[in-house]
């Protein structure tokens, strides 16, 4: 199946989201951040557009782009930034993080100098395994099946977890008013 559009758009998608991802870590108003996410997420659902997933490309701009950039502005408002901008931007922990990210770099440089001097390519046996394959034509339904029948338990566990971080979220508002 062709492509829906040239390799121009994926670029000029692939761009836009990296330069959101840029403009979120950057920005030093909270807000500006949350708007740079949402050109992010956009660009993301654009993507998926051209890879012919139209459900998830709608799920990306609906939940994530709309309900919850909408709570992260909730949370930016709720939150006294007056306060915590005056308090020592930088702290001891940074040092901490940098191990970290370091370790992290570390450990992903070993793992392809690894896979590169393996006799076997790793990804080729990775991509023999079974795939599953969606129709073209029943997108949307397919997740569903798999979302609802496979995958039930995972799927009520997940909106458990949101129902309780909703209930935490509600009372920690209420304690401030």
């Amino acid at each position: 199946m062709q492509p829906v559009a040239t390799t121009f758009f994926f670029y000029m998608l692939s761009g836009l989201a990296v330069l959101g991802g840029v403009l979120v870590i950057t920005r030093r108003n909270a807000v500006h951040s949350a708007l740079a996410l949402i050109l992010t997420l956009l660009s993301v659902a654009g993507l998926y557009l051209m890879l012919y997933a139209p459900f998830v490309a709608g799920v990306q701009i609906i939940l994530y782009a709309g309900g919850i950039m909408v709570l992260f502005l909730f949370v930016i408002m709720l939150v006294n930034l007056d306060r915590a901008q005056k308090e020592e931007q930088y702290n001891k922990i940074w040092i901490l993080g940098l191990v970290g990210a370091l370790g992290l770099g570390a450990l992903f440089i070993g793992v392809f100098i690894k896979s590169a001097q393996s006799k076997t390519d790793v990804f080729a046996v990775l991509m023999r395994r079974p795939l599953i394959a969606f129709e073209d034509s029943s997108n949307t339904q397919a997740v569903g099946q798999m979302l609802y029948q496979n995958y039930l338990f995972a799927f009520e566990i997940a909106s458990l977890l949101l129902l309780v971080a909703i209930i935490g979220a509600v009372v920690m508002a209420k304690k401030r008013i």
